[in-house]
């Protein structure tokens, strides 16, 4: 069985989907609404969050999408290092600081998390895999030779998942405390890497080629056997709004739990989402209907 820990939460097989309520505080979120400023309304949003089902709140001050725009580490810090204390302090649940710069993930463990969540999957910054070592904490990492998102077959997103796991081997990080995230979502690396054939819309399906490979990524989720529990985030995403003809990400709660719920029914551990209470029901479900056939 495979099974990890991210800080006292125990994720893997034979466990209930792990729910990852998700707080951004960059106005370049590619979903508004998952937008949260002040150090009042996020304790409330936290609080809401772990209210309706939320095990982990995972909080992140850099947005990654392809509309998204460069923040300095300095102001990152800024934004990020007072919501991880603010939250951390008034939640009985652990933060996850959503970073790829390790001095960022120092101060946020200082700061009170325990979890670091980290898109590029410790391929960003060389130091990124000793600090979360050092601090003791679990963390997230998502497939990535150089760049978040810039892997999309399942045999690169395997191979990139392992290289970030010798990663951990080499620096002394605890593969127990590790889950592994395969990269669902338009990447800006991913679009850069298929070129101008990444928007075309699919003549038999009415959606692009970027979409398709997300959705790929889905129902192929059993084959990428990266050793560790998988947590994916598909919330309100880019392919779900393709699909469905909804350019709004507020339009899109529907398209996500059915997402969700297929990806329980194909092996994820975790759901990172905007939405804890209904996802907690989504995957109940799925939990349910996957038990009653295994």
């Amino acid at each position: 069985m495979v099974v990890a820990r991210l800080d006292k939460v125990v994720v893997g097989d034979g466990r209930p989907t792990v729910i990852i309520g998700a707080i951004n505080l960059s106005d370049s979120s590619f979903y508004p609404g998952s937008v949260v400023r002040g150090r009042q309304d996020i304790i409330r949003r936290a609080r809401e969050m772990v209210k309706e089902g939320a095990q982990i709140i995972d909080i992140g001050a850099m947005a990654t999408g392809p509309k998204s725009m460069p923040v300095s580490e300095k102001q990152e810090i800024r934004m990020l290092i007072p919501a991880i204390k603010a939250v951390a302090a008034e939640v009985d649940v652990p933060v996850s600081a959503d970073t790829q710069r390790a001095a960022v993930a120092e101060a946020a463990a200082a700061a009170g998390a325990s979890i670091i969540n980290d898109v590029s999957g410790l391929k960003a910054d060389e130091r990124m895999a000793e600090v979360i070592s050092k601090t003791g904490c679990s963390a997230i990492l998502m497939a990535a030779r150089k760049f978040p998102g810039d892997v999309y077959t399942i045999s690169e997103i395997r191979e990139a998942l392992l290289s970030s796991l010798n990663i951990c081997r080499r620096q002394g990080l605890s593969l127990k405390k590790v889950v592994v995230d395969p990269a669902f979502g338009q990447w800006p690396a991913r679009l850069s890497r298929l070129g101008p054939k990444t928007r075309k819309k699919l003549s038999k399906r009415g959606y692009s080629l970027a979409a398709s490979l997300d959705f790929r990524i889905l129902a192929k989720l059993k084959e990428i056997k990266a050793e560790r529990p998988i947590c994916v985030g598909i919330s309100r995403k880019s392919s779900i709004g393709e699909v469905l003809n909804l350019p709004d990400p507020a339009a899109r709660l529907f398209g996500s739990l059915a997402a969700a719920a297929i990806a329980v029914l194909n092996g994820a551990h975790a759901l990172r989402t905007h939405d804890p209470m209904e996802t907690v029901h989504a995957a109940r479900v799925a939990e349910a209907i996957r038990d009653a056939v295994g």
